[in-house]
């Protein structure tokens, strides 16, 4: 049984990228046959087009930094703890550094606004200097 071990580990190493390979492909899949037959049930092109749009249009929103950052400061909180519990100061170590990546994102999302609102926000402070 103890040779099964390695075994094991290393078809999870395959099996995992190929399983979620497939669950994207399928889902793509689902997306596109939904779409196709959308458009067979609608007359006006505008509508296809419009549809369309609004689908592509999820892809496009921007990244909120200030919420990633949130995130990854209690991403490197929580290993922090773990590693001051349990697992040691290298873990310690690695949650500091994760806790400092997640601040800068965050200072990063107040720097440089996302959005068409925060950024006429920015506009009118610059011009009333």
């Amino acid at each position: 049984m103890e040779d099964w071990i390695p075994i094991f580990g290393m078809g999870v190493g395959v099996i995992i990228p190929l399983s979620v390979f497939i669950w994207l492909y399928l889902d793509a899949k689902n997306k596109r046959e939904t779409i196709i037959e959308v458009s067979k049930n609608i007359s006006d092109p505008s509508q296809v087009e419009e549809l369309l749009r609004a689908l592509n249009e999820k892809d496009k929103e921007p990244i909120d930094y200030r919420r990633s950052g949130v995130i990854t400061i209690f991403v490197g909180i929580g290993l922090y703890l773990l590693g001051a519990s349990a697992l040691g100061s290298v873990l310690e170590g690695i949650g500091l550094l994760v806790s400092a990546i997640g601040v800068g994102t965050m200072i990063a999302g107040y720097l440089f606004p996302n959005d068409s609102i925060e950024l006429s926000k920015a506009v009118e402070k610059f011009e009333e200097k």
